[in-house]
């Protein structure tokens, strides 16, 4: 006879629904990717990593930056070097944890749809034969799942991102792409899925994009856009812990809330720009096929 204690069962209780939740997010998501995303994918990302085939001898209409130098020098004659497309691409999640994602107004929270949007990426990677690996960070690396293939593969990363409790409460972009640069020597295509409430990491996202193929998909709530007139009101910044009092029935106060996510964006525009990433926005509680096929398409 077995007897189990009243916490072994919450844990049998809680385990049990958390298989339901990975479930219905794949039925979702998985759903998706068949019917949209498959081919918006293939044509955004495969053919784009090459490898090294041979050498032969230049011919007219050759891009000259395919010149093979030193053999060029020892033959006196132009070689350039031949690439074949890989078959077969790496996809690394890279998926911000930090406490802000455990905020949202419309129906659902950003952490919530950061999850449908890796599953999404994650079966489409699988749908063309592809490996995917994630890292999930905070102020610090909480966890890093390594590429691999296979429906098995992509339900333990659904599964985890529903189930770990991030030790870290902070945002640190700089150290998920160092994180990302030193693991992953391969060329690879890397999607940086954040609300991107951080500074200081515009050289990093440079350093990993001349290395890897990033693209950034900003997560937002819509109450971060603008503030409503409901009077007194005590907010928190769920990163630092630091609460205040604000009066949102004063015009000032409202319009100094909606020039500070201006400033924000254009700080994030600036940056994808200078870094040549593609880069999409998401707001919660709303539809985001239509966002991603954007930013597939834009490839």
């Amino acid at each position: 006879m077995v007897f189990y204690s009243q916490r072994s069962k919450e844990k049998v209780v809680e385990a049990k629904d958390l298989l339901k939740k990975v479930r219905k997010i794949e039925i979702k998501t998985r759903g998706l990717t068949r019917q949209i995303f498959a081919g918006e994918y293939h044509s955004a990302y495969k053919g784009r990593g090459m490898t090294f085939s041979e050498v032969r001898e230049y011919q007219y209409g050759d891009d000259i930056r395919t010149i093979d130098w030193k053999v060029t020098a020892r033959f006196n004659h132009p070689y350039v070097k031949v690439f074949e497309e890989e078959r077969e691409l790496t996809v690394m999640l890279l998926i911000d944890l930090s406490a802000s994602g455990d905020f949202g107004t419309q129906q659902q929270l950003k952490r919530d749809l950061i999850t449908e949007i890796a599953a999404v990426l994650s079966f489409s990677a699988i749908e063309n034969n592809d490996k995917i690996g994630v890292i999930m960070f905070t102020d610090r690396i909480e966890k890093f799942i390594p590429p691999q293939k296979g429906r098995k593969h992509i339900l333990r990363i659904i599964y985890e991102l529903l189930d770990i409790q991030p030790q870290g409460r902070g945002t640190d972009i700089s150290g998920s792409l160092r994180f990302l640069t030193n693991a992953i020597k391969k060329r690879c295509t890397a999607f940086l899925i954040s609300d991107f409430r951080d500074k200081g990491y515009a050289r990093s996202l440079q350093v990993a994009n001349n290395k890897h193929d990033v693209a950034a998909i900003h997560v937002f709530d819509t109450r971060e856009t603008t503030l409503p007139r409901v009077g007194m009101v005590r907010v928190k910044d769920a990163e630092t812990g630091r609460e205040r009092w604000i009066d949102t029935s004063q015009p000032r106060v409202r319009e100094s809330y909606a020039m500070k996510w201006e400033s924000h964006m254009e700080m994030m525009k600036e940056i994808f720009t200078r870094a040549g990433i593609d880069n999409v926005s998401v707001e919660t509680g709303k539809d985001y096929v239509k966002p991603l096929i954007r930013l597939f398409k834009r490839r």
